[in-house]
């Protein structure tokens, strides 16, 4: 970063809700997260010089796009304010805050809202994934599953297990973390769902396979949600601290980002990969430029993780492309306890996708959020003692998008 990027607040709607049934649709999803954000961070509406919509599906879902026109209709004084809309599947919002980092490290504008929002929850199921479908390469990959996205990241897995073994018993574990992560958050979608021990096994009956290594959960769940957070310059958040009687040192920024893009198609990055120790190196490549634009060295020097766990096999990447484990050996940070909540590198705390919920568009800003909370000790339930850095990985498709930031405070 050649300035750091101040997070001033940030809202999240309840993961649980189904909005169609509430009789709400984007815009109210868009609106609440917005107003909160604004609560939060204690600024008028007016105050907002700029945002950026981070959203996948709208078309699909909804027939609605141009979403920048939305943000427009939330408050009177946010008429006239630039605005627009960012796409990359599941790394919507992510792509959505670079934009917006990039406009303040430009010097265009000195306090940004970002807010990402999806409505994925007022069509069945079976037409939900078609719909989300779109990340892939339509029509060259995914065409014999029923349910595409469980398929391709069961390759994953599949993938994982011939270069280095896999045993199922490690996915249910980080499945059954999630969820249990996701009970402590009062924001989660799976909160107040019941589950059995058998639940987080291979049973047929309790846990029946969707397609191939992953089962049912392993997946991520259909959300409706949004999230939204308040960026700031350095010279903007300073005179911000200073007339709430605050530290700038104390408030969250983000000091890192890294990003990278893979061909569309799985199966061009599996080849791609054929001689590298890691799966997906361009995902360790945004990784290590996130970590060295916030001048840290490695792994260790993170106090916890905000990981895209759209399946567990996905979370299962991630942890030895983050170098929690050396490449292939995920499953010893599982064992031992490294990624649950007072381990030594938490991950998901608040529960991830599998546990809190995957409204994709507002996927990666509600990474960034949780992470602000976390580095503020604001968390709750689910904070992780003495955290003041935290990491986060946002996937869009089959890592075909990548974006990771570091988020700091403090120390």
């Amino acid at each position: 970063m050649t300035q750091p990027i101040f997070i001033l607040g940030g809202h999240q709607t309840d993961f649980a809700i189904s909005a169609a049934r509430r009789g709400e649709g984007l815009f109210d999803l868009m609106q609440h997260a917005v107003q909160g954000a604004l609560a939060d961070a204690q600024l008028d509406a007016g105050e907002i010089q700029s945002a950026h919509v981070g959203n996948f599906t709208g078309e699909m879902f909804a027939g609605q796009g141009q979403l920048g026109g939305m943000f427009a209709a939330i408050d009177p004084a946010l008429y006239g304010r630039p605005a627009g809309r960012h796409e990359a599947a599941c790394a919507s919002g992510s792509i959505a805050m670079l934009a917006a980092t990039a406009e303040i490290e430009a010097g265009r504008y000195d306090c940004v809202l970002v807010t990402g929002v999806e409505l994925e929850r007022n069509v069945s199921g079976k037409e939900a994934a078609q719909n989300l479908g779109a990340a892939m390469w339509v029509g060259t990959e995914g065409q014999e599953a029923t349910y595409p996205w469980p398929y391709m990241f069961h390759r994953v897995a599949e993938e994982y297990d011939r270069r280095y073994g896999l045993k199922y018993d490690h996915l249910a574990e980080i499945a059954r973390l999630n969820i249990e992560n996701g009970r402590r958050n009062p924001n989660a979608q799976t909160r107040d769902w019941q589950y059995t021990a058998e639940s987080f096994t291979a049973d047929d009956d309790a846990n029946p396979v969707i397609e191939g290594m992953i089962r049912r959960q392993d997946c991520a769940q259909i959300t409706d949600g949004a999230a939204a957070v308040v960026l700031a310059s350095e010279s903007y958040a300073r005179a911000w601290a200073e007339a709430r009687g605050l530290s700038l040192d104390d408030l969250p920024r983000i000091a890192g980002w890294g990003h990278t893009t893979a061909h569309l198609r799985l199966q061009e990055k599996l080849d791609y990969s054929r001689d590298s120790a890691y799966i997906f190196p361009h995902v360790r490549d945004a990784i290590q430029g996130a970590f060295a634009r916030a001048g840290i060295a490695d792994v260790a020097q993170v106090d916890g993780i905000e990981t895209h766990d759209c399946f567990s096999s996905t979370e299962y990447m991630a942890i030895d492309h983050f170098g929690i484990t050396p490449p292939g050996e995920s499953w010893r940070a599982v064992e031992n306890g490294d990624i649950a909540l007072g381990g030594r590198i938490p991950v998901n705390p608040g529960g991830g996708l599998i546990g809190g919920g995957h409204p994709v568009g507002a996927t990666g800003v509600r990474m960034v959020l949780d992470a602000a909370r976390q580095v503020t000790g604001r968390a709750g339930a689910y904070q992780v003692e003495g955290a003041h850095r935290f990491a986060t990985l946002n996937l869009g498709g089959s890592a075909t998008t990548i974006v990771t930031f570091v988020v700091e405070a403090g120390a």
